[in-house]
């Protein structure tokens, strides 16, 4: 079989087109993708209004006031006090967290309020009209801006963090991010998760941007295709050793 030099241009077309062909190849990185015709999640006002639920590991903060307040509780010294007292407790697996004095009980599954009800209503036992404050404080999401070296867990410090706010945490959308393709990904109560598209290129998409993250949300903004950038860094690689193997094979003939 004679083998030119001429033939080059075709074998690397032939190459390219094969790689081409294949995001996996070509885009190995790509995250979290959807295929053709996808029914996104419908992004409506009452997205924002969800309350967390709390589940498994979620690290709680609890405070315990008397009187409805009036006064704190020290529940680790069972004494009533004026000064701050903070204690933290962690979900176990089962859903039961253990609390000072009331022991171990089941809150996972309950919202922030359901829980401190509960509370208030064990601690009622000891105290006369105790008020419970909870919060979680290992609440976090995920944002992936663009380009996924880049990608950062933030932390919630505030319950009514807003994509936009996420967003700007993690860095904003890098210049290889579609910010009119950003997929917001929730997992609900019953497992089942849902993915939101929003669109924030254009001042319509403040309101999509004004949405409320909850705990364990994902943020993905997708990155643009740069076609000539992947030929370069994955194809002429492949393709100057066909061109060095031509050489040899000529040199060879040529002998």
């Amino acid at each position: 079989m004679t083998i030119s030099l001429r033939l080059l241009p075709f074998i690397v077309l032939s190459t390219y087109i094969f790689f081409f062909t294949s995001c996996k190849i070509l885009r190995p990185n790509l995250m979290l993708q959807t295929p053709p015709n996808y029914q996104f999640a419908t992004l409506n006002d009452s997205l924002s209004r969800l309350s967390y639920i709390l589940s498994p590991n979620d690290i709680i903060s609890f405070q315990i006031f008397t009187n409805d307040g009036f006064k704190m509780i020290d529940v680790i010294n069972n004494v009533q006090a004026s000064y701050f007292v903070k204690a933290d407790a962690t979900i176990e697996s089962d859903g039961t967290v253990k609390m000072p004095m009331v022991g171990r009980i089941n809150i996972a599954g309950l919202t922030l309020r359901e829980a401190e009800k509960k509370l208030e209503s064990l601690y009622s036992e000891y105290y006369i009209k105790p008020f419970v404050r909870l919060s979680v404080s290992n609440k976090r999401v995920i944002v992936f801006p663009g380009n996924s070296a880049t990608a950062k867990v933030i932390p919630l410090q505030n319950n009514n963090t807003t994509v936009l706010e996420a967003i700007a945490l993690a860095g904003g959308i890098p210049e290889d991010g579609k910010a009119y393709k950003i997929k917001l990904i929730r997992t609900l109560p019953d497992g089942q998760s849902m993915v939101y598209l929003l669109d924030l290129s254009t001042i319509n998409g403040l309101k999509m941007g004004q949405t409320t993250v909850l705990a364990n949300d994902i943020i993905y903004v997708e990155p643009k295709y740069r076609p000539i950038q992947a030929f370069v860094r994955d194809i002429a690689p492949i393709t100057s050793l066909l061109l060095s193997a031509l050489i040899f094979l000529r040199v060879y003939r040529g002998l």
